[in-house]
């Protein structure tokens, strides 16, 4: 998937198919990078980078783009890179060994990436929900949505809502994982994806869906996680 403005630039990469083609455990994942630049400063960032990292950064090069930081929405490994039930997964480790780029973490994901990358805290920049990070002179703000994970978020920029395992258009992340909490998902999806207008476009982690992405209101309009009036209800139905 490509988005071109004058000055925005968009990528969405399926892993195993636009890179990782042939990694059989990326297949089986269906994960999205994504790739988000400012054509006139040439600088671009990695969201949820792993699989395969020279592929990305070669789509980068292609676009005369450059890296210059990379942001995570969550700490598993299909994400950030490390052990995937016994499947070595690159991810930030391998980019900081090349590219010593700033890796944009939540505040409350940090432990938890160290432990999964073996990357060092210092390797790390935290944040907190709200803050704001640049790509050239675009910006891009950050979402704090714990339920899936202590720390994951979401990003927002140009109308384009990156949602990693927090929701999809069907469905949303898994709540029964280490850090997961199930009422902490009820008030991420319900209050803090609440502020996302309807139409701006939803681009998750992984393609569990017939299409790569949607519109937020045809998101809240179909998918079955927004039907829930309380969180006594949701919880009874997604617990």
């Amino acid at each position: 998937m490509t988005v071109d403005t004058d000055r925005f630039y968009f990528r969405q990469l399926l892993a195993g198919l636009d890179i990782a083609e042939g990694d059989h455990v990326a297949e089986q994942m269906v994960n999205f990078v994504y790739l988000i630049g400012d054509r006139e400063t040439g600088e671009a960032m990695a969201i949820d980078l792993a699989y395969d990292i020279d592929g990305a950064l070669a789509v980068l090069a292609a676009d005369d783009m450059r890296l210059t930081g990379v942001l995570a929405t969550h700490y598993h490994a299909d994400h950030v890179g490390g052990d995937l039930w016994g499947n070595p997964i690159k991810g930030i480790r391998e980019v900081l060994a090349t590219q010593p780029v700033p890796i944009h973490v939540q505040d409350d994901e940090v432990e938890w990436i160290v432990k999964s990358t073996d990357v060092a805290t210092s390797d790390l920049s935290g944040h907190a929900s709200g803050d704001t990070v640049m790509v050239g002179d675009i910006p891009i703000t950050l979402i704090h949505t714990p339920g899936h994970t202590p720390g994951s978020q979401c990003f927002l920029v140009e109308g384009h809502l990156i949602s990693g395992d927090t929701l999809f258009l069907n469905g949303c992340g898994r709540t029964d994982l280490p850090g997961s909490n199930p009422e902490q998902m009820y008030e991420s999806l319900t209050q803090k994806l609440a502020k996302v207008p309807d139409d701006a476009v939803l681009y998750p982690g992984h393609l569990y869906s017939e299409k790569p992405f949607a519109s937020m209101g045809e998101t809240r309009s179909r998918n079955v996680v927004f039907r829930p009036q309380t969180v006594e209800e949701w919880l009874n139905i997604f617990t």
